[in-house]
């Protein structure tokens, strides 16, 4: 039953969304200045660093909401990218936000959509170390 209406409410909020994206494009302005930055931006990242160690201990746990953890991180990886890139201020910021994207950003969140997508690989990765490490046999 839930399958029935999941799909298309998700297709209609879909559609809306484009309208009301194409609504805020033409009412907000270029420019604006906000109150709190610091907060909105030390925030995100403060979650961005839990998704990431969210990641890191299911993958080391072998955890079956590993690849859940890994694709809410790439996802905040890209968008973190995205802002910094789109919001830089001046030359120096561009260049800043460009690297770190280019360097640190888009790698990881391609490596948190590898986790996602082959989490069985990487559980037997994560095993198969942790037994060389002790010295065991491995499997």
């Amino acid at each position: 039953m839930l399958q029935r209406w999941v799909a298309p409410f998700l297709v209609l909020f879909a559609v809306l969304l484009v309208a009301w994206t194409l609504t805020l494009g033409y009412r907000l302005p270029s420019r604006h200045t906000s109150h709190h930055w610091d907060v909105a931006w030390v925030g995100f990242d403060i979650v961005l660093a839990a998704a990431l160690g969210a990641t890191g201990w299911s993958v080391a746990r072998r955890s079956s909401w590993a690849s859940s953890a890994a694709a809410v991180a790439a996802t905040l990886l890209v968008c973190d990218a995205w802002f910094d890139t789109v919001l830089a201020n001046g030359v120096g910021e561009r260049i800043e936000a460009a690297v770190e994207a280019a360097a640190l950003e888009l790698p990881l969140a391609i490596l948190c959509i590898w986790l996602a997508r082959n989490s069985d690989r990487a559980d037997a990765a994560v095993q198969s170390a942790f037994v060389q490490e002790r010295g065991g046999p491995s499997r």
